[in-house]
């Protein structure tokens, strides 16, 4: 059944008859992002360690820019201005002013940046490749066709596991697949889809905890995928409270107050604890399966509630859209219905960059919040990612 978008956007929604780019590497025709070299990080981040694989899945909180070579709509990229300006000064795709939580852990983890696994010419996979995509959830049926689902994502890894073993040899590629770590963000696009388009999906599960563990429940059987092609240590981002989001935010009426939009939150919440359930019994089940979680959802909303602490100015509104909370998504004038935009002067002041992503100064927070660990307490305990790399002699 066709989708079609509502008042305002989330990411990459409207799902057209389009074709992706399922086998092989295609380059996206008309993109601005086409023949421009990526920046490299530097040196080794703060306490970094020895370089070992990286391999990223989800959606747009790591999408390093696969969605410019799909056949999608500019809804579902962010390859033309404003993205990338703060840092990179071109566009790549990313969703953000800059750089991304997986750009900075890779940092962190003394490598490069992590390409885009449809990126041209893109063949070398012994550092890791990232395969999320802008606008992908759990289910298949997430956008289905505008984006890369998730287990599309589970196929190009295949595909990626098949060429270390034929250029390296089995004890070789063995090793680098067992050594790395998988990191996942997902869950948004499945969560807010419900709100933002005409998708039954979740009056159609029968309660709203039916499809929570619809979403754990498919990315469940990807994780175990991974890990029985020898995968075993595993990173995750939490849901944040996606009422918040400035791009839903506004759908809360303002005769009452102009608050959060409680239902998507409430759907977030959920899934956090089915997240944790599912990891503590990963942990139990699978022989030496190993895991770190970042609190996306405390982190977040401290810096929403509490700006100043962290070095912003504004927690509620985006950089870069229009409307209340500029959260109309329509940063870089390019996206269908809407062409105006507005854009702040100095988006390191913001922890929002558009109607739904979030500053460079942001992730770069979050990041090192993964990385170290987080002084909050009341989570489930977890690795640090850090220790997560340096885990079964990796240094």
């Amino acid at each position: 059944m066709a989708t079609h978008r509502l008042g305002c956007f989330f990411l990459l929604q409207i799902p057209v008859a389009v074709l992706l780019v399922l086998d092989g590497i295609a380059a996206a025709a008309g993109s601005e992002y086409r023949g421009k070299p990526q920046k490299k990080l530097g040196g080794g981040g703060p306490g970094g360690t020895a370089a070992t694989a990286l391999f990223f899945f989800g959606d747009s909180y790591f999408d390093a820019g696969n969605n410019n070579y799909i056949n999608t709509t500019t809804l579902d990229q962010a390859n033309f201005w404003p993205y990338g300006e703060s840092y990179f000064s071109f566009p790549t795709g990313r969703f953000s002013n800059g750089r991304l939580i997986s750009d900075f852990i890779a940092e962190y983890a003394k490598l490069p940046l992590i390409p885009p696994f449809l990126q041209p010419g893109n063949q070398e996979y012994r550092n890791g490749v990232n395969f999320a995509s802008a606008g992908a959830g759990a289910l298949d049926e997430t956008f289905r066709g505008a984006v890369i689902g998730l287990r599309t994502q589970l196929r190009y890894y295949t595909k990626v596991k098949a060429w270390l073993r034929h250029e390296l040899g089995d004890v070789e590629s063995n090793t680098i697949l067992s050594r790395a770590v998988y990191l996942f963000s997902v869950g948004t696009n499945d969560y807010t889809s419900p709100f933002l388009t005409n998708s039954t999906m979740l009056a159609n599960s029968g309660s709203p905890s039916k499809y929570a563990r619809m979403v754990i429940g498919n990315l469940t059987s990807v994780v175990k995928a991974i890990y029985d092609r020898g995968g075993r240590k595993f990173g995750f981002l939490n849901l944040g409270s996606l009422g918040c989001l400035p791009g839903l935010r506004i759908l809360q009426s303002q005769t009452k107050g102009g608050g959060c939009f409680e239902e998507a939150s409430k759907l977030a919440n959920l899934h956090n604890r089915a997240l944790y359930n599912f990891l503590s019994k990963m942990e139990d089940q699978l022989q030496g399966f190993r895991y770190s979680i970042c609190d996306f959802n405390g982190a977040l909303r401290h810096r929403m509630d509490h700006p100043s602490r962290f070095g912003f100015e504004e927690g509620r509104a985006a950089c870069c859209g229009a409307g209340r909370y500029k959260g109309i998504y329509s940063c870089g004038g390019k996206r269908a219905m809407v062409k105006d935009f507005e854009l702040c002067e100095n988006p390191k002041k913001y922890v929002f960059w558009d109607s739904y992503h979030l500053t460079e100064r942001v992730y770069r927070q979050m990041a090192s919040e993964m990385w170290n660990g987080s002084r909050r307490r009341g989570r489930p305990y977890s690795l640090k990612l850090k220790d997560l790399l340096q885990a079964q002699g990796i240094l």
